[in-house]
């Protein structure tokens, strides 16, 4: 096992040890028991959306780069391709607020 592997694996185990530990102050019968995991939820919506929108937007970003520098004149339309995965966001943002 590499030096990385063994990190990994020793922050998992305490990661999944505490979980084992963890007191439960909420009744089981109150409605709000669940505002944890919708935070959680709220946070990958977003976080995600946003991660992807990064990764989308490098590589499209390089291309397009090299598009104008053969072709300024179609700037415009390439622009408006880069900015097609900014939707992205805007959706993680819309569910962020539907998480209820």
């Amino acid at each position: 096992m590499t030096k990385t592997n063994k990190i990994v694996l020793a922050a998992l185990v305490l990661a999944l040890a505490t979980t084992g530990f963890a007191q439960d102050t909420v009744a089981s019968n109150d409605a709000n028991n669940n505002e944890g995991l919708a935070a959680i939820g709220k946070g990958l919506a977003l976080g995600l959306g946003a991660l992807g929108t990064g990764v989308a937007q490098a590589r499209i970003g390089s291309s397009l780069v090299g598009a104008a520098a053969e072709d300024s004149s179609k700037l415009g339309q390439l622009l408006l391709v880069f900015l097609l995965p900014e939707t992205l966001v805007i959706f993680g943002f819309l569910a962020l607020f539907l998480i209820g």
